[in-house]
């Protein structure tokens, strides 16, 4: 929970700035894309919060990598991070800034998540009915967790709706142990 909430605050902030420097565009793309490639290959994030790595040695990669391939504010943006230790955060950072680019452009980005994968069919009848329902153009994430067991999980910004058989089933196991036995 502390990460959704670190995430929302600095990509609200990035948010907020690049708004007013007129780079919403640009912030989404750029941070989308430094996203992929932590994700890709952990060797620039692992460096970047290895507590044994000094601070000094960041920031000077920081500014020596990213200064002529980032918008300047968001280098400033990355340095703010490593100052204050928060680059771990940074793969959320960039997605939750993507989700409140995308909301303002008046795009949902959902992510549903299913035991199995859903059919073209379900995916778009599932797009009609959340855009129906939140007045968003629905942008769809499909994610299959078998875990699940059955049914979906919806996240659209901050709502979670939990349809899954598992959490069901959790839901009939803590009222059966509410239940006294006499």
């Amino acid at each position: 929970m502390l990460s959704r909430e670190v995430a929302h605050k600095y990509a609200h902030a990035l948010f907020m700035s690049a708004k007013a420097k007129n780079l919403l565009d640009k912030a989404d793309e750029q941070f989308l894309q430094l996203r992929q490639l932590l994700v890709s290959d952990p060797t620039l994030f692992n460096f970047l919060n290895a507590p044994q790595v000094s601070d000094e040695k960041k920031l000077e990669l920081v500014r020596n990598v990213f200064a002529g391939r980032l918008e300047r504010p968001f280098v400033e943006f990355l340095i703010v991070l490593v100052e204050k230790h928060r680059t771990q955060f940074l793969p959320d950072i960039a997605e939750e800034l993507d989700r409140m680019i995308k909301a303002a452009k008046g795009i949902g980005k959902v992510t549903v998540i299913t035991a199995i994968p859903i059919s073209p069919l379900e995916e778009q009848e599932l797009i009609k009915q959340l855009a129906k329902k939140t007045g968003l153009k629905i942008e769809l994430e499909k994610k299959v967790d078998r875990q699940i067991l059955g049914g979906m999980i919806t996240i659209l910004h901050d709502q979670i709706i939990d349809g899954s058989v598992r959490h069901g089933l959790s839901q009939i196991q803590e009222q059966l142990e509410k239940v006294k036995v006499h």
